[in-house]
């Protein structure tokens, strides 16, 4: 007996859930069927194509170059007279030409004789120059072989021992061509040089 009774229970379970089934179905239907409601929007992603521009870097040119500065007018040679600065005098130290007690004035010597080449102008001395006195200086001296000065020594001084100094320094300066005996060079003794001190003005 109770089989039967769910047996009968389990055969209307069964219907009903069929019955339950076949009404969604027929639900289903009409929504597949209409169209979905709303606007549906896509999104589609495109892959940019980027491009790589080079630039290229051409050197740049150098500015044009500008005019040349006008050339310089050339200095005018320094002459012996040499300028006392801050004591308001000028002043002139001359060098004679050269005399050796052996063959008279040196320029009037033959080819082989010594001849001068430089001549330096002695320094005012500063005491005579702020005391305004002027003078001059006779020196003997040696030419050697090689046109050098040797062994100064004052022969007259006016006034005396005043310049001295000053023109045994520029004598030592001296340069002369040597004189040439038999193709060889040889010493000459006794030249003789005046330097004169002189204020201008």
């Amino acid at each position: 007996m109770r089989y039967v009774v769910a047996l009968v229970i389990a055969g209307l379970v069964t219907f009903f859930l069929f019955l339950g089934m076949q009404a969604l179905i027929t639900g289903g239907e009409g929504a597949m069927t209409e169209p979905a409601k709303g606007k549906v929007l896509d999104f589609v992603r495109l892959k940019r194509e980027e491009t790589v521009q080079k630039k290229e870097r051409k050197p740049q040119k150098p500015p044009a170059p500008k005019e040349p500065p006008p050339p310089m007018d050339a200095p005018a040679p320094q002459s012996d007279n040499l300028a006392a600065t801050g004591n308001n005098f000028d002043f002139t130290a001359s060098v004679d030409a050269d005399v050796s007690l052996n063959g008279g004035l040196a320029l009037e010597s033959s080819d082989g004789e010594y001849l001068p080449i430089v001549k330096v102008a002695p320094v005012y001395p500063r005491r005579a120059l702020s005391r305004g006195i002027e003078g001059y200086v006779i020196v003997e001296f040696i030419v050697t072989k090689q046109g050098t000065v040797r062994d100064p020594v004052v022969v007259e001084a006016e006034p005396a021992d005043l310049f001295n100094q000053a023109a045994m320094d520029a004598a030592l300066k001296f340069k002369y061509k040597p004189r040439v005996v038999n193709g060889e060079a040889v010493e000459v003794a006794g030249v003789q040089n005046k330097i004169s001190f002189q204020i201008n003005g």
